[in-house]
């Protein structure tokens, strides 16, 4: 199952303690686009310095894995004061692997947070890193993203994938 995330969430603000306690997590790799803030975007999403503040004081260790350059990925790394990794490579496992050493954790003990199946999720899965799918902020509009949006709305079907519910 390379393809089915370990935790789907609406938003990054979902991720709680419980969660990560379930999944055996301390170490958060955390992806930008649709995720920390829109596609292409330049404003965290809302509530974000709260939930990072919170993760902080629980002794989860994030770090920034994009797949985007690092003058793209460095400014929002700055604003939240976190680690980060441009150019990630995902879904090939290098990214995730780097990542990890950055953070000074184990693969079992690190999840990647990220929206889409075919870059985060299965990276996640190829690196053995757990994983934890979040809906888009905002859908794209190019062309290629449509295309990948559909193929996961497939996914979710055959493999049942729902937001998780407490």
């Amino acid at each position: 199952m390379l393809l089915k995330p370990h935790l789907k969430l609406n938003q990054i603000t979902d991720i709680n303690e419980k969660h990560l306690k379930r999944l055996g997590v301390d170490t958060l790799l955390l992806d930008v686009d649709n995720t920390l803030s829109t596609d292409h975007g330049t404003e965290l999403a809302e509530g974000l310095d709260n939930w990072i503040e919170k993760m902080k004081e629980n002794s989860i260790k994030l770090i920034i894995v994009s797949n985007a350059k690092s003058d793209r990925v460095k400014p929002f790394a700055d604003k939240l004061e976190l680690d980060f990794i441009g150019l990630g490579l995902k879904p090939l496992p290098f990214g995730y692997f780097r990542g990890c050493k950055v953070a000074g954790s184990k693969r079992r003990n690190t999840a990647i947070v990220g929206d889409q199946i075919f870059t985060d999720i299965l990276g996640g899965k190829l690196s053995g890193v757990k994983t934890i799918l979040l809906t888009p902020i905002e859908l794209e509009q190019k062309p290629s993203f449509k295309i990948r949006r559909r193929l996961e709305r497939l996914i979710f079907k055959i493999h049942k994938i729902k937001d998780f519910k407490e």
